[in-house]
Formats: structure tokens, C-alpha cells, sequence
């Protein structure tokens, strides 16, 4: 039996593996007092809970389970069914709930599901909450109601309307310009969460809009991660179609990835450079700014320099880029993975808000996504992994000693492992928290120029452990 994996991105596992029944029962009962030790309800009223779920095959089993055990513990769910994990934020926001729970496994593979635990404002929980909440996991002790005091449940199918209507009313989209260009699209969701959302928003904006995989099944019809070797079809698709652009999103439905109307990967980075090229571009303020991770492209530094913007990086991690966003009041953020985080809308990634920032750009601009993606600055990422290590720890430790040495290093930043900027290149190298190993991340002009750096770091490393 492999181990459950627990992070700021709350609890992943193998359904029937490490996702048990006992593990489900326990973590949804833990993060049931969680929420009781950390509100401020008065004896004899109930915990408000709001679920979700990404739609994917067997999920309505967690569901149930989640639903039943909640309840039991004195909560009064309210269950929104099949919708994106951002309009499980929302409606956990919005309903003033004490918590919400999105059951999901985000990318992971159809064996996989979990649950994301997020805070009454409808945020993840941060590093220091989730200490607090896996110690009562651990712990196991755990309050259920009486015979008078279990929870009701309720049913509320209307937040994906609801989601999609507060998208159309953000003051800065200009609506009729996206109408006018009546765009062709070609609708990837991975037959998840997605799935009806996703279309609807697409034809509320005047686009057409061709179905590939949205049935809502919860079927994958292929490895759901939105990168390109898993995006082949819809290449394909936009070409058949004669498409304006291709829109791939995950499960849950918190990233956005595009193609364009040639057929090739518009790159999961530009998606966040180009959603805060548009923000950036139609926000009046002198001191703007965006924040994205430390893993995130360095052309977003570039539009920010074109709009007069600063730029702010945080650790890896939905909740730390919104910490970072909020204590800088930054306009827009997200993650180079195609993560927009529009605080206009809620303070977390969302595919919905993505898209409208971005079709309302190439809008503006009156191209081509392809002729977009041409006139943005170049880079390639590159990333790979280190395995077989004995101790990732002292490896990167060692690196570093190197790096503060190296004169032609700019910038380095160990809040989130090693990030060293230069003139040309930037190396992000991270030891992951499940596994023996050390996550590399590079950045160049070109990509073999990425794919050398990387290979040469790997190579030291190994050499030197």
C-alpha cells in the first residue's frame, strides 16, 4: 500500500490504495474540527460545510462518504455536485461556510482522487494550518454529533451559473469587443468538471464552440495533466476545425492551457503572461504590480517592465502566491503551469478567469493567438528530476555554497529550495516532499540552451552527492 500525500494542495492517494475509506473518514472528521477549533460558533450551532466535486470516474463514492461523515460530525453540508474547484472557492466564500471541501486529484491519473481543504474565505490552508491539521489527524480525536445534532445536508447545482455570471460582470472585460471577434473554439475538459461550464461561458461570449471531450463522464479520454504530449487530439481538433484556439483545461479545472490556431502549444506559461499583459495594460495605478511562483517564466518580468509594473515571486503553491498577491495587492497572479488568479474575481486559480482575460487581449490586439504568441518574449523551460539520491537535503545544500560563490549569479532565492537568476538563464531546484529526489527547473532563450543547463547541473550533482 503506497502513503497518502498530504500538502498545502490538501490530501492525494489510489482509490482503494492509500485513498481508504478509514483515510477519508479521518480526514474529513479532522478537518471537521479543524474548522470547529478555528471559528467562532456559539455552543449548539452547527458547522457550515461546502463540497464539491471535479466529476471524475467513482468520485460520488468520496462523495457520499464525505457528505455522510461531515454530517455526522455536526456539520450542515451544502453540496454544489460536479463543479471546478474555483467554484467550490467561491460558493465557500460567498456562503460564509466555515470551510469547503473540493474532491479532487487536480492532474493526477484516473486511479487518483483526494480531497482540497480550503479556509471560510475559500483559500487553501497554508503551511502553518496544515501543521495544525495534520496534527489533529494524528491525533484522532475526533467530536460526532448526537442523535440530535447531526447535520443537514442540502443541495445547491445553481454555482457554476453563478460562477460563470460573476466572470461577466467583471468591470474590466469589454464584453462586446470579445463578441465582435466571434471565436472559433475547440473545448478540451477532459470530460470532467469542465465539461459544461467551460463551453457555456465560451458561448456567452459569442464564441462557437466544438465539443472534443465534454461529456461529463469523468472518463479520461487521455493522461489529464494539460501539457502538450497529452494535448495531441485537440492540436489535431483545432486543425480539422479550422479553430481559432484550443482550450485544454484540467479535472477541476483551476488551469488553463491553450493552442493555437496553427495547431501548436500556445505554452502553459504564456497564459499567465498573457492574461497580465491585459490586466496590467487596463489597470490606472503607479504602483501595480503581479505575483507569480518562483518557477514561473521570466517573461512576465518582461510585460511588467512594459507596464510599468512590478513583479513579486513566492514559493511554489496556489496559497503562497495568494499570500504573497495579498500582502503586495498585486492586480494579477498565478503559476507559469496555466494558473490566472484574478482577485477582482476570488484569490485562486481559475480556467474561467483565464479565459476571458486572455480572449478579451487577443481581442484587443486583433490577431491571431498564433501572431500573439509570436511578438511575446521567448524563453523554454526545461524540467526534470533527480532520483536515486540519499540525502536530496545535502545535495542542495552543497549546490548552494557553489552558487553563493558563482560571481555571475544575479539573484538567489532559498525560500522555496534554490533559485539562482543570471544574465541569460535562471535554475529552480526543489526537493520534493513525497519522494527521494530533486525537482529541476530551467529557463533560457532557447531551448537547448534549457535543456544543457539542466542536463549539466543533473550531471554535478550526481557526481558530487
Amino acid at each position: 500500500m503506497s502513503d497518502i500525500i498530504a500538502s498545502v494542495s490538501g490530501v492525494r492517494g489510489i482509490l482503494g490504495d492509500s485513498l481508504t475509506p478509514e483515510n477519508i473518514i479521518k480526514f474529513t472528521s479532522a478537518f471537521a474540527e479543524y474548522c470547529r477549533r478555528n471559528s467562532k460558533l456559539k455552543k449548539g450551532n452547527n458547522l457550515k460545510i461546502v463540497i464539491g466535486s471535479d466529476g471524475r470516474m467513482n468520485g460520488e463514492v468520496i462523495e457520499y462518504m464525505t457528505v455522510s461523515n461531515l454530517a455526522m460530525c455536526g456539520c450542515d453540508v451544502v453540496n454544489i455536485g460536479i463543479a471546478p474547484t474555483p467554484t467550490v472557492q467561491i460558493a465557500t466564500e460567498d456562503l460564509k461556510s466555515n470551510g469547503g471541501i473540493a474532491i479532487t486529484a487536480s492532474h493526477n491519473p484516473q486511479i487518483w482522487n483526494g480531497l482540497k481543504f480550503l479556509n471560510p474565505d475559500g483559500t487553501f490552508l497554508d503551511e502553518v494550518q496544515v501543521k495544525e491539521f495534520l496534527k489533529i489527524v494524528k491525533e484522532e480525536n475526533f467530536s460526532y454529533a448526537d442523535v440530535n445534532g447531526i447535520g443537514k445536508v442540502n443541495s445547491d447545482f445553481t454555482w457554476t451559473e453563478k460562477h460563470i455570471e460573476k466572470v461577466l460582470k467583471l468591470r474590466i472585460l469589454n464584453i462586446k469587443k470579445i463578441r465582435n471577434r466571434k471565436f472559433k473554439v475547440v473545448v478540451d475538459a477532459v470530460n470532467s468538471s469542465g465539461s459544461v461550464i467551460v463551453p457555456e461561458l465560451l458561448e456567452r461570449l459569442g464564441c462557437k464552440v466544438v465539443r472534443l471531450f465534454c461529456d461529463g463522464s469523468g472518463k479520461f479520454p487521455h493522461t489529464p495533466e494539460p501539457i502538450p504530449e497529452n494535448l495531441k487530439l485537440l492540436s489535431k481538433a483545432v486543425l480539422k476545425h479550422k479553430a481559432d484556439i484550443g482550450i485544454s483545461v484540467d479535472p477541476d479545472a483551476d488551469r488553463l492551457v491553450l493552442i493555437t490556431d496553427k495547431g501548436v502549444p500556445f505554452s502553459e506559461e504564456n497564459t499567465i503572461t498573457t492574461a497580465a499583459n491585459f490586466v496590467l495594460k487596463n489597470t490606472k495605478s503607479s504602483k501595480k504590480s503581479v505575483t507569480v511562483n518562483l518557477s514561473t517564466t521570466r517573461s512576465v518580468d518582461d510585460i511588467a517592465d512594459l507596464n510599468g509594473a512590478k513583479v513579486f515571486r513566492s514559493p511554489v503553491g496556489e496559497i503562497n502566491v495568494v499570500k504573497e498577491m495579498k500582502k503586495n495587492k498585486s492586480v494579477i497572479g498565478g503559476e507559469g503551469s496555466g494558473g490566472v488568479i484574478y482577485p477582482e474575481l476570488h484569490y485562486g486559480r481559475d480556467s474561467l478567469a483565464g479565459i476571458v482575460l486572455v480572449l478579451n487581449e487577443i481581442a484587443d490586439s486583433g490577431q491571431k493567438l498564433s501572431e500573439y504568441k509570436n511578438k511575446l518574449p521567448e524563453y523554454h523551460i526545461s524540467k526534470s528530476k533527480i532520483e536515486g539520491l540519499t540525502d536530496p537535503g545535502k545535495v542542495l545544500k552543497d549546490f548552494e555554497k557553489k552558487l553563493k560563490k558563482d560571481k555571475n549569479v544575479i539573484n538567489l532565492n532559498i525560500s522555496d529550495g534554490l533559485k539562482a537568476d543570471f544574465s541569460d538563464h535562471w535554475i529552480h531546484m526543489r526537493k520534493s516532499n513525497t519522494e527521494p529526489i530533486i525537482r529541476i527547473i530551467t529557463e533560457a532563450r532557447s531551448e537547448k540552451d534549457a535543456i544543457n543547463i539542466q542536463k549539466g547541473i543533473a550531471a554535478e550533482m550526481i557526481l558530487n552527492e
